[in-house]
């Protein structure tokens, strides 16, 4: 079993996304996370100083966004959900980015959501999860990971 553990704010230090954006798509991938989250995640990550990431409008997306590119490099489209047995957990705006990687949340919904209270924040969102068990605690199937599908 891989556990992925997600940091919260506080992680994120000026030009942390920078070598990220060799990684074949990410740099496209972050350009349109950045109009769903609401600030320009390529500027913040790559050339912004310190006080401006230390804001919480931009720190948010821009861990959430760095904890899934990284989980899109190391198991592709699919998630991890689809290709092995898996652990997510995440520390504060960290547990939006273990529920996306463990395919409790889409991608975009993990991005939208620092713009409002989360309720139960401080609960934890991650789940254990493999190729057989792709339901969430409630029962729900969730949407393909990391594609933004309605959820239902």
């Amino acid at each position: 079993m891989l556990v992925i553990t997600a940091p919260g704010q506080g992680a994120q230090t000026p030009g942390f996304l920078s070598p990220w954006l060799d990684v074949p798509g990410v740099a496209e991938r972050l350009g349109a996370w950045s109009e769903r989250a609401g600030c320009d995640l390529i500027r913040y990550g790559t050339t912004a100083g310190a006080d401006e990431i230390r804001d919480t409008a931009i720190a948010q997306p821009l861990l959430v966004a760095a904890g899934l590119a990284a989980a899109i490099a190391l198991f592709g489209e699919d998630g991890p959900v689809a290709s092995r047995e898996l652990a997510a957990a995440g520390h504060s705006v960290g547990e939006l980015t273990a529920g996306a990687i463990a395919g409790a949340l889409s991608a975009d919904d993990a991005l939208r959501a620092h713009r409002r209270p989360r309720p139960g924040h401080g609960r934890r969102v991650g789940r254990s999860a493999n190729r057989d068990d792709r339901r969430c605690s409630a029962g729900t199937r969730p949407p393909c990971w990391p594609r933004s599908r309605p959820t239902g």
